[in-house]
């Protein structure tokens, strides 16, 4: 079941739990003169996203959809979307661009864009502001920040397992570095921490996370906390399946 929510000022939290995951997957939408969907969500989840941003817009003016990294569940429904919205773009990091959307035979080639750190895409009402973040979860990923409502799209970053309602009070930040125990998405604590830091100072009201529901200002900070006191790294397992001990890292 795909439930949409407003969050704040035109943006639209598009979320399903599939059965049996362990955590819950967000699509982004903000609607504005230009329209953007920030994530696809994977192929079979496209009936599903399609029809609750029918409940605010016509697909077919999405003008930009965003893949923050490229992964099934960030992009996994990106031609469909691509076929319905005939103006629209792709929009990645520009390394993401190059070699995933330029190298494969996607019907959508020639409709790509490519963003570095700092790049601004003007939505209308809306300004969103690209952060290149290598190595967080993967060495193509990125970041979004909307400027008029201090929104942080930060990916994978802030996870929180389970069901979670559209907005999060709640500190779960204890079950968030324990799921990335289990997960090996993050192969090294380095990279996550600086850009922990660096988002930290830009003081967002909102953080739309990708999987779970929004952070508010007043609880992000005790995420980032624990992102800095906590273990969290690849530990030898991957998805909850331990490796042999040959993987693991010093």
């Amino acid at each position: 079941m795909t439930r949409i929510d407003e969050i704040v000022d035109g943006i639209y939290r598009i979320s399903a739990n599939p059965k049996d995951s362990p955590v819950g997957f967000n699509q982004f939408l903000i609607d504005d003169e230009q329209p953007a969907l920030i994530h696809t969500g994977m192929a079979p989840m496209y009936e599903g996203v399609y029809n609750a941003i029918r409940q605010v817009l016509d697909p077919a003016r999405l003008a930009y959809i965003l893949l923050l990294h490229f992964e099934g569940d960030e992009c996994g429904g990106m031609e469909r979307f691509m076929a319905q919205a005939a103006k629209a773009h792709l929009v990645g990091c520009e390394l993401s661009a190059a070699l995933n959307l330029h190298s494969f035979d996607f019907a959508c080639q020639g409709r790509v864009l490519g963003k570095r750190d700092g790049d601004v895409l003007e939505l209308g009402r809306h300004k969103l502001r690209f952060l290149e973040t290598p190595h967080v979860h993967h060495w193509d990923s990125m970041m979004v920040w909307e400027e008029k409502t201090r929104s942080l799209f930060p990916a994978d970053l802030f996870i929180q397992p389970g069901e979670q309602p559209p907005v999060i009070r709640e500190n779960l930040s204890s079950a968030m570095c324990e799921l990335y125990r289990h997960a090996g998405i993050f192969a090294h604590e380095d990279p996550v921490r600086r850009v922990v830091d660096r988002v930290e100072r830009m003081q967002p009201e909102w953080v739309h996370a990708m999987h779970g529901g929004t952070l508010t200002r007043e609880v992000f900070p005790r995420f980032a906390q624990a992102l800095r006191e906590q273990p969290f790294a690849f530990q030898g397992e991957l998805l909850g399946r331990k490796l042999a001990s040959g993987h693991m890292v010093a």
